[in-house]
């Protein structure tokens, strides 16, 4: 009975450990979550105007650009695929692997090779151990993206995109990250990000509405060979700074259901050490009223 309550006092002190652990990251994702959502918020202005700049001269040009045309076939489909560079997340980068692992399977019945570009160790680890290639990964910067990274990535797979898809390149380019929601909700989200489709910014003219006439100087494809990859990095930095959002809110929901958890334990193991306490009590007493009666007997 002795070494049962031994047991149990070792796993209350486990729990409680754990407990403090988890509280202190708790904490700390909670404080870093207020500066992720201001990130975010202070890219949105810029992206919107880039998007508006990109939507006029997509919209009021009738210019074939490479970025903004579709292929006649397309043989080569890239995924880059945002994850983070640590766990202790919940679902935050499973869900984005099982978006990933969805789209690249509706990618191939429709008779493209999928090549991956990842961001985060948790994306490289999935990969590496199941020994699935990948073209590109960028690790290190997950929880505090910064803007070099982005640019470096954006032009890596605009690289990749001007190339041709016999020579490696590929014919047009889908990005999947956690979209920050709210403290309580992060959802997968999937944008072909090239060839270019832009959906905001964008509204359906009123017919009694003047359209406004634009000029492109020097000419509509030099502006778009300026706007289009300052739009891509802003998209890519955007999706960057909302993944680290999400990171943050998963870990710190995932560290209050770890603290509450091992708050269950505490008292489970407590109620279970006094009822083997008091067990045990129980037959030193009886020990000792069974030695008595036996003495008296003798006597």
């Amino acid at each position: 009975m002795g070494a049962q309550l031994r047991v149990y006092r070792q796993k209350i002190r486990s729990a409680q450990t754990t407990k403090k652990i988890t509280r202190a990251m708790e904490l700390i994702s909670a404080s870093r979550i207020q500066k992720a959502q201001a990130r975010v918020a202070a890219s949105s202005p810029y992206a919107r105007a880039i998007t508006r700049a990109v939507s006029a001269v997509a919209t009021y040009s009738n210019v074939d650009h490479v970025l903004t045309t579709e292929p006649e076939k397309i043989e080569r489909a890239a995924i880059v695929i945002f994850s983070s560079d640590r766990g202790l997340a919940g679902a935050f980068n499973s869900n984005v692997l099982k978006e990933s692992e969805k789209l690249a399977e509706l990618l191939r019945s429709q008779g493209k090779e999928v090549v991956y570009f990842l961001v985060g160790r948790k994306a490289q680890g999935y990969f590496s151990f199941r020994r699935r290639a990948f073209e590109r990964v960028w690790t290190g910067n997950t929880d505090a993206p910064e803007f070099e990274q982005a640019k470096e990535i954006a032009d890596a797979i605009l690289e990749s995109f001007l190339r041709d898809a016999s020579d490696g390149g590929v014919d047009e380019i889908h990005i999947i990250y956690n979209r920050f929601i709210s403290m309580l909700t992060q959802e997968p989200q999937v944008v072909r990000l090239l060839p270019l489709e832009v959906v905001e910014g964008v509204e359906e003219p009123d017919r009694t509405q003047v359209l406004p006439l634009y000029e492109f100087e020097p000419d509509v494809g030099t502006v778009l060979d300026s706007l289009l990859p300052v739009y891509i990095e802003s998209r890519i930095f955007n999706a960057m700074l909302q993944s680290a959002a999400s990171k943050h809110a998963a870990t710190q929901k995932a560290m209050k259901a770890a603290s509450d958890n091992a708050d269950k334990l505490i008292t489970d193991y407590t109620r279970l050490a006094n009822n083997a306490r008091q067990a045990e009590i129980t037959q030193q007493i009886s020990e000792i009223v069974g030695g008595a009666d036996a003495l008296s007997s003798s006597h």
